[in-house]
């Protein structure tokens, strides 16, 4: 089953059954269920969604699928091809259309593609608004417009470019010092879009590019999620090359990770850390990120006077706290750059610039830069446990046994100790608890994951 289904869109392997895989059929029902739930929600006569997909090989088979669906529910559709999650983002209000498709699976492999669904403003719908899209596509509701009625296209292929104007016009992205600097950097965009709109941001902002897998041709030269293990070429060729750093992207450009001078990474949880520190250095403010996510971000707010809260694990839950706190800037531990200045959405673009700016100001290399930072190291783990065993009864015997310790309850349990953390989340398809540590040292937080799997087998009886 590589199906799924949830509040944020649906995700499924190429071929296979219908319902079983993300076949042409689902993708036409999904979009169905979408564009009919935008026209109750919107209660306007007629509707714009903007649609723009990663280079992935079935890119061009879904993107026509869903188009034509659009159409034929009666919404015109600006097309704008070859794009990223954030350029579409950025696209839906300058459009002022009504919602956005972005068809990617993100850092999934090849076989994967995804519909991910945006609202008016270019956000990723709540949970209330996905369950209403599951139950209209799970219904089959839908109406679809007669021959006089049908939606049209327009194709705009500016967008990537609008959307790196948009970067460069931030107040706290200095083009000037980034230029004075002369930078040298490896960029890893893995054969998708990032390719095109990451080295043309570095072009205009005067650095020279080394390029590696920046054809988008959609044939992923490694696993394109952004981990170490995955990114031996890039740490090779920056050494080689005697770059300042590489940059590395996911296939929908909404994660990033750096790579020091050294060829060591600089860690994906100190992408935001690094450039909260710039964002804050110059407009103090409040911070987020997932209870997943490193506490050096708090750290380092706390270090600039600002406050620092946690929210539940999902891009959706970050953003409303953001909105909640006024927080300047947030995002994820997986190099996820929120930056409400530009847009409620994780945005590399924006990291890049910013992190470029950072660094011109500091001038010191990347791995200096990187030290300069509270030292952390997480363990991430889980445990597989039979259908019958209730995971829930788990939890909660695990929050009673830490009830004197500061305790959060939002999302799955998190643990937060004097110097260390831990963080159970069940998963909500399998029986399944992920734990996550995070300590002063490696052999901290892996002891701290050991001892806890430790005590939920003797929780769970096994």
């Amino acid at each position: 089953m590589t199906l799924i289904k949830s509040i944020s869109g649906i995700r499924g392997t190429i071929g296979g059954k219908v319902g079983d895989n993300l076949t042409p059929v689902d993708a036409v029902k999904f979009a169905s269920a979408y564009g009919t739930w935008l026209k109750n929600y919107s209660g306007k006569e007629k509707l714009t969604v903007v649609v723009g997909r990663d280079a992935r090989i079935s890119g061009p088979m879904i993107h026509n699928l869903v188009v034509n669906t659009l159409i034929g529910l009666g919404i015109d559709v600006v097309d704008l091809g070859l794009s990223t999650t954030p350029t579409v983002e950025v696209a839906v209000p300058l459009e002022k259309a009504d919602g956005g498709i972005i068809l990617t699976a993100s850092h999934n492999p090849k076989q994967w593609n995804a519909l991910k669904l945006l609202n008016e403003k270019g956000e990723f719908l709540n949970g209330v608004e996905g369950e209403k899209i599951l139950q209209i596509a799970e219904d089959e509701a839908f109406d679809f417009s007669d021959v006089d009625s049908l939606g049209t296209v327009t194709v705009n292929d500016a967008y990537m470019d609008i959307h790196i104007d948009e970067v460069l016009n931030l107040s706290l992205v200095d083009v000037e010092a980034v230029k004075a600097a002369k930078f040298k950097v490896v960029v890893d965009g893995v054969n998708s879009s990032g390719g095109i709109i990451v080295p043309k941001l570095l072009e205009q902002m005067g650095v020279e590019v080394v390029k590696l897998y920046c054809e988008p041709n959609g044939h992923f030269p490694h696993n394109p999620e952004p981990l170490k293990e995955h990114l031996g070429d890039i740490c090779e060729l920056v050494v080689k090359e005697k770059a300042h750093f590489g940059i590395v992207v996911d296939p929908d450009v909404d994660r990033l990770a750096f790579i020091s001078e050294d060829g060591e990474m600089f860690g994906e949880e100190y992408t935001l850390v690094a450039c909260a520190d710039y964002v804050l250095s110059k407009t103090p403010g409040n911070t987020v990120s997932n209870m997943s996510s490193s506490r050096a971000l708090r750290d380092v707010t706390r270090t600039h006077g600002g406050n620092y809260e946690a929210s539940a694990v999902g891009e959706v839950n970050v953003v409303e706290l953001m909105k909640k706190n006024n927080a300047i800037i947030g995002g994820e531990g997986n190099g996820g750059i929120i930056y409400p200045e530009s847009h409620y959405g994780r945005d590399s673009m924006v990291g890049i610039a910013l992190f470029l700016t950072h660094l011109a100001n500091k001038k010191m290399s990347v791995s200096a830069l990187r030290a300069s930072y509270p030292e952390y190291y997480m363990s991430k783990n889980k445990i597989e446990l039979t259908p019958q065993i209730d995971v829930d009864a788990i939890l909660v015997a695990m929050t009673d046994k830490y009830k004197n310790e500061d305790i959060t309850t939002i999302d799955g349990v998190k643990i937060d100790f004097a110097d260390q953390w831990v963080h159970l989340r069940k998963s909500n398809t399998e029986p399944i608890i992920r734990i996550y540590t995070e300590a002063p040292s490696q052999a901290q937080a892996d002891a701290l994951a050991i001892r806890i799997i430790d005590e939920i087998k003797v929780v769970a009886g096994i």
